[in-house]
């Protein structure tokens, strides 16, 4: 797992007006905090968090004031229309050696047995403990040849060395459901239905 850097600046104006002055100038506000420190506001690169945040559970080597801090994204706030815009984040603090309890996505590969049947994600993301450098960016499982009725628990999920759920073993992460078939009107109805359209 990489490592990202980015410069921050610690701010000192709170509130709204001071959030939105933040994120005209393409940065976003933030908050870096854990193991017992007092946190501290951050003003973040706005584009730079942005591209950071397109891998789950970033690594982020963090220099604040001239002091590098290792954190991963807790929390954060997009724009309820523009995804693409942030407008709050929460970063924790990291060691390395530590670990650390994240949700990782589930991705799926494979095709499921014939038939029209349908695949339910019950969890999209997988509750796992990792050490902090070394969280795996998702886990793919194959669904090939499930047939409905058949479902994936936590437990079938290979994960990396070094990685533990952190969320029971017989948790359903994913299920095949059968396909609803539509009913077929019954004679007497189409024959009435044809009659009242003639």
């Amino acid at each position: 797992m990489s490592e990202v850097k980015l410069t921050a600046e610690t701010r000192t104006e709170f509130g709204k007006g001071a959030a939105r002055r933040i994120r005209r100038e393409d940065k976003v506000p933030g908050v870096l905090y854990g193991h017992g420190a007092e946190p501290v506001h951050l003003t973040l690169p706005g584009h730079d968090l942005l591209m950071a945040l397109r891998t789950p559970n970033v690594l982020i080597s963090l220099n604040v004031d001239g002091k590098t801090e290792l954190a991963i994204p807790k929390a954060v706030q997009r724009d309820a229309l523009r995804q693409g815009i942030l407008k709050h984040v929460d970063l924790l603090i990291v060691k390395r050696g530590e670990k650390v309890t994240v949700e990782i996505p589930v991705q799926t590969e494979g095709e499921l047995a014939p038939g029209a049947n349908l695949l339910e994600h019950v969890l999209n993301t997988l509750p796992v403990e990792a050490e902090a450098t070394h969280i795996p960016t998702e886990v793919t499982v194959s669904i090939a040849g499930l047939d409905a009725g058949a479902s994936v628990l936590a437990k079938d999920i290979p994960l990396p060395k070094g990685v533990t759920l952190a969320v029971e073993d017989d948790a359903v992460v994913l299920q095949v459901l059968a396909a609803q078939a539509e009913e077929a009107p019954a004679e007497g109805e189409a024959e009435g239905d044809a009659a009242a359209e003639a």
